[in-house]
């Protein structure tokens, strides 16, 4: 079992995508099978719902609420603030959730690793899957 904190863009992917076996659906899928313990805040909650249910994804709302609860049944946490500067602002909770529960090997997975420092914990949906098989 692996501690992770899902970026936003990963939970999207999989759950407008085809593509049943990508890298985002098997995340998913871990984190049904409690292979992955999500790390979560409550702002990372709320960015989850409000993002999942824009109407341009055309997503189920019973979908998202399943995905939810199951996220919610991870590591609640409450971050510090670090006072980082990333290249997308928004997406600090993501870094400061990670870094907080850091002391369980937390991992952070995002599709746009762009948008973080380059850290040995902030990895791709494909690397995370490399790292439940290894």
């Amino acid at each position: 079992m692996i501690y992770a904190v899902i970026d936003t863009n990963v939970l999207v992917s999989a759950m407008i995508t085809k593509n049943m076996d990508s890298p985002t659906v098997s995340i998913i899928d871990a984190i049904f099978d409690r292979r992955i313990i999500p790390v979560y805040t409550d702002g990372i909650i709320s960015e989850y719902d409000e993002v999942l249910h824009r109407d341009r994804f055309h997503l189920n709302d019973g979908r998202i609420r399943k995905l939810l609860a199951a996220i919610m049944r991870g590591l609640y946490v409450i971050p510090h603030s670090t006072g980082m500067i990333i290249p997308d602002m928004d997406d600090l909770i993501f870094l400061e959730t990670a870094l907080e529960a850091n002391d369980l090997g937390t991992y952070l997975v995002t599709g746009n690793q762009k948008h973080f420092p380059d850290l040995d914990f902030v990895v791709t949906p494909s690397e995370m899957l490399s790292l439940l098989e290894g």
